[in-house]
């Protein structure tokens, strides 16, 4: 059947999902740590220095959560090369621990119906099983080409989160490797459309794309950086809109504008300078 908009409210299975220190560091390189300023990132990247304990990015909440998985199946049917990833949210209720077990509910929030395609938006909160307290919440939208038109709503519209017309507060630039999403893929995406030539090529791509999730990994390191001085207990949230696809190679380049209230404005721009994630929203425990 094709998407299903009765679907809202659907909540999948609870999924465990457990991981360890490994998985700290791979998720880390795979966001492209320790690539710039490398002393700055090894509380990120290695577990065996005297001077500093191994801790975890905030934005490896991606991909340990997987409960929008459990209810993604509730929405019917769709080509997936049609699927794009359109929004990514994540709240954190403190710093990721650097190994454990976590246990995700996802649910159907919201289809939209936006006339060439579908908005699918899957919330997913992630609990640490040991204390019983919920660790993170990720909130995620689909764009699926080719599944709107059913007479639905067109759901929320307009700006948001919009850039001051200035020189931004904050910048940083990162290069991406050329085997960026090959390190990536590691962390558990392995979607064909950022390694097979020939699914990006019936996806509309002229070759693989980085994951849209590599390029949030990326802007949330330089958030961190930036806003919180390197140190996860006090980076509380982060959403943005995926804009343009990227290219393993590229440049990316965070640019943060604060309100002075413990949030900032971002965007992050691709080598070309054209916006790639797009009316970001970072909040922050101000020191």
């Amino acid at each position: 059947m094709p998407i299903n908009p009765d679907a809202v409210g659907a909540t999948g299975a609870p999924i465990r999902h457990t991981w360890d220190s490994r998985d700290a560091m791979i998720y880390a390189l795979g966001v492209g740590a320790g690539a710039v300023d490398p002393l700055q990132e090894l509380q990120f990247t290695t577990e065996n220095t005297q001077d500093t304990a191994l801790q975890v990015l905030p934005t490896m909440a991606v991909v340990l959560s997987n409960g929008a998985a459990g209810a993604f199946g509730s929405i019917g049917t769709f080509n997936p090369a049609m699927l794009v990833h359109g929004e990514e949210a994540i709240t954190l209720h403190g710093p990721i621990p650097v190994s454990g077990e976590i246990e995700s509910i996802g649910t159907i929030t919201g289809i939209y119906d936006k006339g060439k395609g579908a908005v699918v938006e899957l919330t997913s909160t992630s609990t640490d099983v040991a204390t019983g307290q919920p660790l993170f919440t990720v909130v995620m939208s689909a764009f699926i080409r080719g599944e709107g038109g059913f007479g639905g709503d067109r759901g929320p519209s307009g700006p948001k989160n919009v850039a001051p017309e200035r020189a931004p507060d904050h910048t940083i630039s990162y290069p991406t490797r050329t085997d960026q999403a090959l390190l990536y893929r590691l962390s558990g995406d392995r979607n064909p459309l950022h390694t097979d030539p020939a699914f990006a090529a019936f996806g509309g791509f002229d070759r693989p794309i980085l994951h849209g999730l590599c390029t949030y990994g990326f802007t949330g390191r330089g958030l961190l950086h930036l806003l919180c001085d390197s140190d996860p207990a006090r980076f509380t949230s982060m959403e943005g809109r995926f804009s343009s696809p990227v290219l393993p190679g590229e440049t990316l380049t965070v640019n943060a504008w604060t309100t002075g209230n413990g949030e900032a404005t971002f965007q992050t721009l691709g080598s070309d300078g054209r916006v790639v994630l797009d009316a970001g929203l970072a909040t922050f425990t101000e020191a």
